[in-house]
């Protein structure tokens, strides 16, 4: 079942100059996933166009096909309550046991399914992921505070500590130099990983109750990151140490969950915080805000975004079990 919807969104126009440039009209377009209350998330374009995601209460991967608007479901062991997924250059589809403490592959052609567990029973909860191009699959375990690199060809498994106690390892981005950068969701840090010896260093924040939720890396090494628990967007810049914020607008307070960045280095947010959720884009050259859409899915969060660069559009999928995209080129 298809859901077309117009454009649902304000322009924020700050300079007169803004005013006058023409402005592109990113669509909203979602489908009803047809499995009722599996809290779809995390979705990720395949190299076939194809968009694979997690069911996280139904206890699923699924796919779907938007060149016929079929969606096709595939069953996962008993108890794995998949959360991330992340499909690498070959179509092969991993993803996180959050429940069960394992990492898994589907090999979309055969349908057969391959297990990873964590051996070490202090780390059961898997949640993020991201694939380094290298063959590594880095992820975050938020309540065994730790990181993890798997070997995705050998299968060898590497874990590190989080030194801060309860820090919540959340979200995981890959920089240009293969580093992966982290928020640590509870407290007010982030951290990165050498991915030559392990070393992980922790940077901490501005502001003692700032807690980062998602993070972005751009091109030029750029830490962008979205305080959860205060509404604010920031960004940290490796090379000088140095930290910028911005509140993000409107009514109440912001509550900003899943991020990407585009092609124009625009960084994209889901805000929560009111009573509907809502959109938004930031400016990460001229430093402000830019879009505000409201989502035809008013009470389903996002959890997660995903920019898809050959079809210059966002993946989402909501708590009220739709599957979305924003095409952002007119």
């Amino acid at each position: 079942m298809k859901i077309l919807y117009p454009l649902l969104g304000l322009w924020l126009v700050l300079t007169a100059e803004a005013q006058e440039a023409p402005v592109s009209s990113p669509h909203i377009q979602e489908w009803q996933v047809p499995w009722a209350g599996t809290r779809p998330r995390d979705p990720f374009v395949a190299p076939d166009g194809r968009v694979w995601f997690s069911g996280q209460l139904g206890n699923y991967l699924a796919v779907f096909d938007p060149d016929t608007d079929t969606f096709a479901r595939i069953e996962l062991e008993s108890g794995t309550y998949p959360n991330g997924v992340a499909v690498d250059g070959a179509g092969r589809v991993w993803y996180a046991g959050n429940r069960n403490a394992r990492l898994g592959r589907l090999e979309p052609a055969s349908g057969e399914i391959v297990t990873f567990p964590i051996r070490n029973p202090a780390v059961r909860d898997p949640y993020t992921l991201a694939l380094d191009g290298g063959g590594k699959l880095w992820f975050t375990a938020p309540e065994s505070n730790r990181v993890g690199r798997l070997d995705t060809e050998s299968g060898a498994l590497e874990l590190i500590r989080v030194p801060t106690v309860s820090a919540r390892p959340y979200d995981i981005k890959l920089d240009g130099q293969g580093r992966p950068w982290v928020s640590l969701f509870g407290t007010n840090k982030l951290a990165w990983v050498d991915p030559e010896t392990l070393a992980l260093t922790e940077v901490t924040l501005l502001r003692p109750r700032a807690r980062v939720r998602r993070l972005e890396v751009a091109g030029n090494g750029d830490v962008w990151y979205l305080d959860f628990a205060n509404g604010i967007v920031g960004r940290y810049r490796p090379s000088s140490g140095s930290f910028d914020e911005w509140p993000i607008p409107g009514e109440g307070r912001a509550r900003p969950y899943g991020s990407a960045l585009d092609g124009e280095g625009r960084l994209w947010l889901a805000d929560q915080g009111g009573r509907a959720m809502r959109l938004l884009s930031f400016d990460t050259q001229g430093e402000r805000f830019l879009h505000e859409l409201a989502l035809p899915s008013p009470s389903g969060a996002v959890r997660h975004l995903h920019y898809h660069a050959a079809s210059d559009s966002l993946w989402f999928a909501t708590d009220a079990n739709t599957l979305g995209q924003v095409r952002l080129a007119p």
